[in-house]
């Protein structure tokens, strides 16, 4: 006979594809430049899976991508981007401008809005009118520019810091002065690795190694790259923009 037990209380059958495999990422954008940059440890829960994941991809010469949350839907997400991308250089001989990338990112995760890609993107580099612009994504497409942006386990940390560093909120100004439209670059490094520093210091999932890009408009000099450890560069052409990568490592237990 059946048991009158289970009969008595349904049980709820679930189906989970998902995963949050940990990790942060950020964005923020200067008058001519942008830096985008996530740490490298992968996990779920307090299992450490991998400790060199990158979350920050190279798009073109002019975009750079990060993605976090479900490792695996973020892996592919940016092949299938990249992939668009080649057929849009094909078909122009030119690369994708920033904003039109932008769109793009926004319509490939609102087709899969019934069954989406679990992840959270930042896209950065520059506009053709040679600004640094950051635009944020949720997974099913809703996105905007700002100036600065952080997703992931430790946004709650990062995000408050970056508003009154970037945004200068909860800051008033010296009489007679004001706040500046954008700050420099090496200031920007600064908060960038103070981020991840110190959410690498209260969050078990952030951690081990930190990616910073750079892109720096067509023509800006090196000026606040001068001696900076770690620093690669990445760009495929002399005449346009120019791609950089930081590399440090964070705290690894």
């Amino acid at each position: 006979m059946p048991d009158m037990t289970s009969l008595a209380h349904p049980q709820q059958r679930s189906f989970n594809p998902y995963s949050e495999n940990g990790g942060t990422i950020l964005a923020i954008a200067g008058a001519d430049f942008s830096v985008i940059a996530g740490d490298t440890r992968q996990s779920e829960g307090y299992s450490i899976q991998t400790r060199y994941a990158p979350k920050v991809f190279r798009l073109t010469d002019r975009a750079v991508l990060a993605v976090n949350g479900f490792a695996a839907d973020g892996n592919m997400f940016v092949k299938k981007v990249k992939q668009r991308l080649e057929w849009y250089r094909h078909a122009h001989s030119k690369d994708m401008p920033l904003r039109a990338i932008a769109r793009l990112i926004q319509t490939m995760l609102y087709a899969r809005r019934f069954f989406p890609y679990y992840v959270y993107n930042i896209l950065g580099g520059i506009e053709e009118d040679g600004t640094g612009a950051v635009y944020s994504f949720d997974p099913v497409g809703s996105y905007e520019r700002e100036a600065c942006r952080a997703a992931g386990a430790a946004q709650s940390l990062v995000q408050p810091f970056l508003d009154n560093q970037i945004y200068f909120k909860n800051q008033t100004p010296a009489l007679g002065t004001s706040h500046p439209a954008h700050l420099p670059l090496p200031t920007v490094l600064s908060i960038v690795i103070d981020s991840f520093t110190s959410a690498t210091e209260r969050h078990i999932e952030v951690g081990d190694g930190l990616e910073m890009y750079v892109v720096l408009a067509k023509g800006r000099n090196l000026q606040g790259l001068e001696g900076v450890r770690g620093m690669q560069e990445l760009t495929v052409t002399d005449d346009g923009e120019r791609v950089f990568v930081v590399r440090r490592d964070l705290k690894k237990d």
